[in-house]
């Protein structure tokens, strides 16, 4: 929909006027990024390409909600690699996003504020795609699967630190062992968690061990099934 309504404007002004908006000269015109999350303004905004991260949050959507510090971006939807706020002048073009290591996907923009436990935001994308996943594949129907149950052992303070390795291992063996983009899609927010706050996963581990609960089932609800 968002291509269709440039296209009267383009045959109206011509190629040339359209091309020269955003960051040529691939990621030329405008884009509508829906921003949500710790900010003042959620919403939908149609911005020239280019734009950096800074002024989408703090120009249009008009700056963090409270006091604290933004912590943590996803730049395109739920299967983009999650960004700290190391990447806040980062282009909105999709060769400056990719460079930076994530992809500006569907423009879907989150932010979230210092406070916010990256492990839990993991798993909850984590769940989104082990239900979403059609189960053709196995590596993505087993992996997704196992990918729940570690970080879910995680967060409830049962987890060990040999959970970590597993974690990237079972990342390893779905990315690009799919017939579709979806498990490459869903490893991005364990892999980029494990990246960026690895200290927030030990951390948990750590409670465990001392709490003396290490590698005992957790404690939270069973996970659903599957549509």
């Amino acid at each position: 929909m968002e291509t269709l309504a440039n296209l009267p404007h383009i045959i109206n002004r011509g190629a040339e006027w359209f091309a020269s908006i955003g960051s040529p000269p691939k990621s030329t015109g405008t884009r509508i990024f829906c921003v949500s999350g710790h900010i003042k303004r959620p919403g939908n905004y149609e911005v020239p390409m280019g734009i950096t991260f800074r002024e989408l949050i703090d120009e249009h959507a008009g700056g963090m909600r409270s006091d604290k510090k933004l912590k943590a971006i996803i730049p395109g939807g739920a299967s983009a690699a999650f960004f700290t706020d190391r990447h806040l002048d980062v282009k909105l073009d999709f060769e400056s996003v990719a460079q930076a290591g994530s992809m500006l996907g569907s423009g879907g923009v989150t932010v979230m504020e210092e406070g916010t436990s990256m492990v839990w935001a993991a798993l909850r994308l984590m769940e989104f795609f082990y239900h979403e996943s059609c189960g053709k594949c196995t590596p993505c129907r087993e992996g997704t699967s196992w990918l729940v149950q570690t970080m879910r052992r995680i967060v409830s303070k049962r987890g060990r630190m040999e959970d970590l390795e597993t974690l990237t291992d079972l990342c390893q063996n779905i990315a690009g062992r799919t017939v579709c983009a979806f498990g490459d899609a869903a490893i991005a927010p364990v892999l980029s968690t494990l990246q960026h706050w690895r200290d927030e996963y030990e951390e948990l581990i750590r409670e465990a061990d001392a709490a003396g609960l290490a590698g005992l089932p957790e404690l939270i609800l069973p996970m659903a099934g599957r549509h």
